[in-house]
């Protein structure tokens, strides 16, 4: 219930003030804007002001105000403070009226403000007549620099999109760039690993083929200085010979004149001579063994084409009789078929007969025979003596079966002699232990893991057998003996496993035990190889990299036998597999065994070792006897690169004893072959 209200305010008596007259050229450039700015305000000497629900008039005596004022100095002072012209209060109030009825959300807001600034500022224009030309000029500048400002953001609005627009595309090619250049990053770190695992790989070949300069320098000036030495001997031989014929003539006719000795310089010559043509010849005849080593000659050839075609005559006519026999054979069975129920019934009717026959006529057994599975004559006529046949066999299936448990469930010691392993020596009954494939090679596994540690910590190795014997007396204790008897048993049913096919064969003393180590040595470093060469650690590899990767771990391998591997390992895996998992080629069944491609490896590695054994046979061809120098001569001359300590062991294996031991010993060359071929001797470079 507001009722609006007029306000009047009371006119204010101001004096009259003439404005200064203006220049021409000012009146000239601020009249459109002044026009502007004056037409807003009212002509009357009374503004009436609207806020809220009352209208105020304001007063624009302005002279009188300050007349108070200046009238009254003495009564302000005496309040402390001075008191503001009713004119500027009242333009006080109107602006801060016009600016709360602005709405502050208004995107314009600010030129809202801006405009009621300037009502205002025009209201002291024209009320301030002696200022109104300076207040003028400066409205009109700032009116000017406004417009001048406006015009600028209006052309700068589209370059701010443009401005953000541009930001957002380089910030994206920035982010590209970024992605990029990690890729590019990361495929040169991975050239760098290959290419540093080649600059590894050719430094060891070099240092590998340094070693090899240096071994063959040094055979070289060796085998010159026996040359050398081979020539001032038989330079004193052929004068000694000369000396001797001279002698010899000398002494058979003395009439005859004394006979000049032969040139020595000519003999020189001629033997030089001598020397060159066995060259060529030896040349020759290598050259001839190389091109046709694997040619069969004619005679061979015709006499297996010969078989050959005899062969096939045989065939067509077999081929002819097998299908003669068989239409015959087809013949002979439809008959049957046919004759068959007369035949059953014919069959059925003799039977009777024969069957009342047999109860009257069947000879008894010999029950006698018997008695040395009874325990002797005595005893099977007390457990015979008053029985039927019938219950004589069932007295004699019950001691039998007794017995085969008994052997089944317990083992004979035998004996605590020399001749027994050390590891069977027990008496008395042993319990069977029936260990499983599994149980077995956990042992064996357990049996090498113990017996590797102890070779690392200890130069002098035990034999198997005694570890063997040790360790089932540490684990087992007092049932070292049923464990014993039971392992043993045990290996001998699973003979056709690998694992405990080797074990035994090194503990029977068959196989050297340096067998097993270098196999293990073998799948380790090819384990190792297959590792480095995965370069993204993801587990598998390309076909491509797994072929390198088997040509790097056995550099001395024929491209057949590389090919030979992938192919097992691609079947073995997935036929045809884009990228070969080399981790699952390690893994075993559950009784321990390895799959193809791990067995294909040391059947290969097999192969290879007695190949080499063949080639040192072929260059000892011929001796009887062989000794430690002649022996190592003939290691040196199929194998260049092989180290002396390799060597060594190799020399040691072949005489059974230790490498300081070697210079007096001279073995036939059979039993040096064979203890070799036993032994883990393989070549160490090409040929």
């Amino acid at each position: 219930m507001s009722s609006k209200k007029e306000v009047q305010l009371p006119p204010l008596s101001h004096s009259v003030r003439s404005l200064p007259h203006l220049p021409s050229d000012d009146k000239r450039d601020s009249r459109g804007n002044q026009q502007q700015i004056i037409s807003s305000i009212s002509t009357s000497k009374f503004l009436k002001i609207k806020g809220g629900d009352t209208s105020v008039y304001l007063s624009t005596g302005a002279d009188h105000v300050t007349s108070e004022n200046i009238r009254k100095p003495r009564e302000i002072r005496r309040h402390g403070s001075l008191t503001q012209p009713r004119f500027l209060e009242q333009l006080k109030c109107y602006l801060k009226r016009q600016l709360e009825t602005l709405d502050t959300h208004d995107p314009q807001v600010q030129e809202l403000r801006l405009q009621v600034h300037q009502e205002v500022f025009g209201y002291l224009i024209e009320e301030f007549k002696t200022y109104k030309p300076i207040f003028s000029i400066i409205k009109n500048e700032y009116d000017i620099t406004l417009a001048h400002l406006r015009e600028q953001i209006r052309d700068l609005l589209p370059l701010r999109a443009k401005v953000v627009l541009v930001s957002e595309q380089c910030e994206k090619r920035i982010l590209d760039l970024q992605v990029q250049e990690r890729d590019e990053i990361r495929a040169l770190k991975q050239e760098c690993r290959r290419l540093q695992s080649i600059i590894e790989s050719m430094r060891g070949q070099q240092s590998a083929l340094q070693i090899q300069v240096d071994r063959l320098k040094e055979d070289l000036a060796t085998q010159y200085q026996l040359y050398r030495d081979e020539r001032d001997a038989r330079r004193l031989l052929i004068a000694k010979v000369s000396s001797m014929h001279s002698t010899q003539d000398i002494e058979d006719d003395d009439n005859k004149e004394e006979a000049k000795p032969e040139d020595p310089g000519m003999l020189k010559l001629a033997l030089q001579v001598c020397r060159e043509d066995l060259t060529k010849a030896q040349l020759e005849l290598n050259r001839l063994q190389a091109e046709y080593d694997n040619v069969v000659p004619l005679r061979d050839w015709e006499n297996l084409n010969r078989v050959h075609e005899e062969t096939l005559m045989k065939l067509e006519t077999y081929q002819t009789h097998f299908e003669k026999m068989k239409s015959e054979y087809d013949t002979l069975l439809e008959v049957h078929r046919q004759s068959a129920p007369a035949v059953l019934h014919s069959n059925q009717s003799m039977m009777q007969p024969s069957s009342n026959n047999n109860r009257s006529v069947t000879p008894r057994p010999n029950w006698e025979q018997c008695s040395e599975i009874l325990g002797g004559n005595e005893r099977c006529k007390e457990l015979f003596e008053g029985q039927s046949s019938q219950k004589k066999l069932e007295i004699f299936l019950q001691e039998l079966n007794g017995k085969v448990l008994d052997q089944n469930e317990f083992f004979t010691g035998l004996g605590t002699s020399n001749d027994v392993p050390i590891y069977l020596r027990y008496e008395g009954k042993l319990k069977n232990l029936k260990l499983k494939k599994a149980d077995v090679v956990k042992v064996i596994k357990e049996i090498w893991r113990d017996k590797i540690s102890e070779n690392e910590k200890s130069d002098d190795c035990r034999d198997l057998k005694v570890f063997l014997h040790s360790y089932l007396v540490e684990h087992y204790k007092e049932k070292a003996g049923e464990w014993a008897y039971s392992l043993m048993e045990s290996i001998k049913n699973y003979l056709e496993d690998d694992l405990i096919c080797l074990f035994n064969d090194i503990l029977m003393g068959k196989v050297d035990e340096s067998i097993y180590h270098g196999q293990n040595q073998l799948l380790s470093h090819l384990l190792k190889v297959l590792i480095q060469s995965d370069i993204t650690e993801c587990g598998s590899l390309t076909v491509e990299e797994f072929r390198e990767a088997l040509r790097k771990a056995f550099p001395l391998k024929s491209e057949q036998d590389i090919q030979e591997l992938l192919a097992i390992a691609q079947t073995e895996l997935k036929r045809n597999a884009v990228r070969i998992a080399y981790q699952k080629l390690y893994t075993e069944d559950t009784n321990g065994r390895h799959k193809e491609f791990l067995s294909l490896v040391k059947n290969q590695a097999t192969a290879e070792r007695l190949q080499y054994i063949t080639e040192l046979r072929v260059q000892l061809e011929g001796k009887g006897e062989v000794d430690a120098e002649h022996l190592r001569a003939a290691f040196k001359t199929i194998d260049p690169s092989l180290d002396s300590a390799t060597l060594d062991w190799n020399l040691s294996v072949a005489f059974q004893t230790k490498a300081c031991e070697l210079q007096t010993h001279t073995l036939d060359t059979e039993v040096v072959l064979q203890h070799l071929s036993v032994a883990n001797v393989k070549r160490s470079g090409p040929k």
